[in-house]
């Protein structure tokens, strides 16, 4: 079900559902948030473990990226490294709130744009990929589409295929998975996100490096206005801008 128009001052918390942890923020709070997941992580204990985190700290809505399809804000498969019981849970009833719930590599997609046309390909256990076109978010399960010699796109960019292969190749598959995607959807930038982006040493043209925090942003944004979108970015990581330069200044030896 679609959330109800956003509006100018929610407070929004955000999910980042992973293999290892979920990671918790709010939009108009600093308070950070971590708890450990794991292959015993229902949603029911997360639920419950976050709520105790929570308490005392109000918002108004919930943002959820989850690492698995969502299909129309419904989960579609429980995913391979956390527990069951993902399919059908009522994540709305469980937080008391209206919540969002979007597929890990939309919500990050979405908090990585910035204009135009954007690819989202997520290099981790499998494949993750996402669309924002105009700033409207098209998620898209490109990984198992058929690639060549009968295996898939996943199969050559995925966990396995970085294992099998090394790095090395592996980047080169990597690079030529990018060039096939972009020239059949024509986006104006690529972004690669995940964890295994880091193992990238050189970008195709158009590509950039995408971040665990534009996965927060993205839930922000799945509740804001697009007016808003340039001023919570530049809150989040102009800050950080401007304690860089402020280290900098402090280090620079007088003359």
């Amino acid at each position: 079900m679609s959330p109800p128009p956003p509006r100018t001052g929610l407070q929004i918390l955000v999910l980042d559902v992973g293999g290892s942890h979920v990671r918790a923020a709010f939009s108009h709070r600093a308070l950070r948030i971590r708890i450990v997941s794991g292959p015993k992580m229902t949603p029911g204990r997360m639920v419950r473990q976050l709520r105790a985190r929570l308490r005392g700290h109000e918002y108004d809505v919930v943002a959820i990226g989850y690492p698995g399809v969502v299909t129309k804000g419904r989960i579609m498969q429980d995913p391979h490294n956390l527990g069951p019981g993902w399919i059908g849970f009522d994540f709305t009833r469980a937080f008391r709130h209206p919540v969002h719930i979007v597929n890990d590599a939309a919500m990050q997609a979405l908090g990585s744009y910035r204009k135009g046309r954007l690819l989202f390909l997520g290099l981790g256990t499998g494949l993750g990929s996402a669309m924002v076109i105009e700033g409207k978010l098209q998620p898209m399960e490109l990984a198992h589409l058929p690639y060549k010699k009968e295996r898939t796109f996943e199969e050559y960019v995925g966990e396995a295929a970085l294992e099998r292969y090394g790095r090395k190749k592996w980047s080169k598959e990597v690079r030529k998975v990018v060039g096939v995607l972009a020239a059949a959807l024509e986006p104006d930038e690529v972004v690669l996100g995940g964890g295994n982006a880091r193992l990238i040493r050189k970008f195709p043209p158009r590509t950039r490096a995408g971040s665990n925090e534009h996965a927060i942003i993205g839930g922000f944004r799945l509740w804001q206005d697009p007016t808003e979108w340039v001023d919570l970015t530049e809150r989040r990581t102009g800050s950080k801008r401007a304690r860089s330069r402020s280290a900098t200044t402090r280090r620079r030896p007088r003359r």
